[in-house]
């Protein structure tokens, strides 16, 4: 029986939010149509400023930010609806998965935790439909990464064949799907910084949120001993399961490396910027997904055409594509999965895996807030 669910991202480039409607039918997935709407400068500053701990009143502007993000997914919701010509009781439900701001699963208490700022209740009062939340806790809960989640779902859109696939999405953070053929185990984790690092510079120093098709980053010359401090930062060489955020790659992280950088041209470190998560994208894939002829990239950096060129270059023999020439355009991969992760919650199925995330087992993502 065919179903529409709505999907709603908001990830770690803090850009804004993604929504798409889609139809799902025993898993199979077919958008239908796409709303993306940017944040207001103030709540992006907000949500970036809650990302580091120490603020004043941190618990007091956390609740307001996330009401004033719901705002935004509420809008998001009715473009969709117009769209399409829907009403709301048309839809089954939204996965809705919040805004990251502490990502910190293991640590601490044998346990650890994952926040995600949202007011799933106010989005269900605002939209009229119901809302799947809270998708990460459950795995962390378990021993879980709560992270990537999304690798499940690449396997069911992007059929891995008889000679398997990798998906690099070059969000904030990159994260790295790798889908062997036959019944292999799906690994997925995260890379390392992407957008996160690279929007910071270009903000400082062009004024500019991104680095449009990376024309800027291309400009430049890599610094090679900048490059090589970046590199031995020990997250890279981590085993996998891994995930990371905000937490670790922030300015502070950056700037904490520069050194005689900090006097030098900002496009070459830009270049180096670029280059860094080109490396870090290419070395994780060939340690772990060896072999695997295709790499399909989707997020926001798959517009990036110097990091795509990079990527090819490091990784030759490997096919580097964009997720548009495989049904779905970059920027809808992750709300679709979210979309998905929603069905999955009402149908009372897992929507990790274990050899992803290293949860104790499979587990039912998510908690329901009807209208």
């Amino acid at each position: 029986m065919t179903e529409r669910f709505i999907g709603l991202m908001s990830g770690t480039s803090l850009d804004g939010v993604d929504g798409v409607l889609a139809e799902l039918d025993a898993g199979r997935i077919a958008v239908r149509a796409h709303a993306a709407r940017p944040f207001p400068a103030p709540l992006r500053e907000e949500l970036l400023a809650l990302n580091t701990p120490g603020g004043r009143d941190e618990l007091h502007r956390a609740a307001l930010a996330a009401n004033a993000l719901v705002r935004v997914y509420a809008d998001t919701v009715a473009a969709l609806l117009v769209d399409t010509g829907l009403p709301p009781a048309a839809v089954r439900a939204i996965g809705a998965h919040g805004q990251t701001v502490r990502h910190r699963p293991g640590e601490f208490d044998g346990t650890g935790y994952t926040v995600q700022l949202n007011n799933p209740a106010l989005l269900a009062e605002l939209t009229g439909i119901d809302v799947v939340a809270d998708l990460r806790s459950r795995d962390v809960a378990a021993g879980g990464q709560g992270a990537p989640l999304v690798p499940a779902f690449h396997a069911a859109l992007f059929a891995p064949g008889d000679e398997g696939v990798a998906v690099l999405n070059l969000g904030g953070i990159a994260n790295l799907s790798l889908l062997p053929p036959g019944d292999g185990a799906v690994l997925g984790f995260d890379c390392g910084p992407a957008n996160a690092l690279l929007d910071h510079w270009c903000q400082r120093h062009r004024g500019a949120p991104y680095d449009a098709n990376g024309d800027w980053a291309a400009g430049g010359q890599v610094l090679p001993d900048l490059l090589a401090r970046l590199l031995v930062e020990p997250y890279f060489a981590r085993p996998v399961p891994k995930s990371t955020g905000r937490d670790l790659f922030h300015p502070d992280w950056l700037a904490a490396r520069l050194g005689d950088a900090a006097s030098a041209d900002p496009q070459d470190v830009q270049a180096t910027l670029a280059e860094l998560t080109a490396r870090t994208c290419a070395e994780h894939l060939q340690r772990h997904g060896a072999g695997l002829p295709r790499l399909i990239v989707c997020g926001g950096g798959a517009f990036n055409a110097h990091l795509m060129r990079r990527l090819a270059t490091l990784l030759p023999g490997v096919a580097v594509e964009s997720s548009a020439a495989h049904g779905l355009p970059p920027q809808q991969v992750e709300a679709a999965a979210f979309a998905w992760l929603a069905w999955r919650m009402l149908a009372r199925a897992p929507g990790n895996l274990p050899s992803v995330t290293g949860a104790a087992g499979p587990r039912v993502l998510g908690a329901l807030y009807p209208t």
